[in-house]
C-alpha cells in the first residue's frame, strides 16, 4: 500500500526533507503520483529509502557504542510482511509481461506463416505463368516458321521481278554532251 512521504518520515523517525531528498533521487519508473499530485511512495521506492536512510542510521549507532538491538520483532515482522508484498507484486508484474511476450510470439509466428504461404503461391504462380510464356513461345516460333517459308517465296518473287526490272534497261536519250546514259525503269511500289 502506497504512502505519503510524510508517513514515511514518521514511520523512519526522520525528517521530511530527508525522505523528499532521497525520493527525488529515485528512478522515474519508482515515483507515482496521486489524483491529487501528491507524492506516493511505491513499496519498492519505500524499500529503496528505507535501505538509504537505515545506513547512516546504522553507522552513527555504531559509531557511539550503542548496544541496543535495533530492530524489535514486530519491524522485522512488518519488514517480512513488506518484503512478502513487494514480492508477490514483482511476481505479478513478471507474470503480465511473460503474458505480453507470448501472445507477441503467437503474432508473430500467425505473421511468419501468412508470409510464407503467401510466398509459396507467389512461386506457384510464377511457374504457372512461366509455362505458359513457353507454350506461347513455342506457338510463336511455330508460326514464324510457317510465315517464314511463305515470306521466302514472296521475296523470291520478289527477287525475280527487280532482276526482269534490271534486265529491261532502257536508253535515255543522249545528254548535252552526247553521252549515252543507260537508266533502268523506276516504279513509285519499289522505293519502299
Amino acid at each position: 500500500m502506497p504512502k505519503t512521504i510524510r508517513e514515511l518520515a514518521d514511520e523512519l523517525k526522520v525528517s521530511k526533507q530527508t525522505i523528499q531528498y532521497h525520493y527525488q533521487r529515485l528512478p522515474t519508473k519508482n515515483r507515482q503520483k496521486d489524483s491529487q499530485g501528491t507524492n506516493m511512495i511505491s513499496l519498492t521506492a519505500e524499500r529503496i529509502i528505507r535501505d538509504k536512510v537505515a545506513k547512516p542510521l546504522v553507522a552513527n549507532t555504531q559509531q557511539t557504542g550503542s548496544k541496543k538491538v535495533t530492530k524489535t520483532s514486530k519491524e522485522n515482522n512488518d519488514l517480512i510482511a513488506t518484503l512478502r508484498r513487494e514480492i508477490e507484486d514483482l511476481k505479478s508484474q513478471r507474470d503480465k509481461q511473460l503474458a505480453t511476450k507470448d501472445r507477441q510470439i503467437d503474432h508473430l509466428t500467425k505473421l511468419v506463416d501468412q508470409q510464407q504461404q503467401l510466398q509459396l503461391a507467389t512461386v506457384a504462380d510464377n511457374r504457372r505463368l512461366k509455362d505458359h510464356v513457353q507454350k506461347l513461345s513455342g506457338q510463336l516460333t511455330q508460326k514464324t516458321n510457317d510465315n517464314l517459308s511463305t515470306g521466302n517465296d514472296l521475296f523470291n518473287i520478289q527477287d525475280k521481278k527487280s532482276k526482269i526490272a534490271k534486265q529491261k534497261i532502257v536508253k535515255s536519250g543522249s545528254n548535252k554532251d552526247g553521252i549515252h546514259t543507260n537508266r533502268a525503269i523506276k516504279r513509285w511500289w519499289k522505293f519502299w
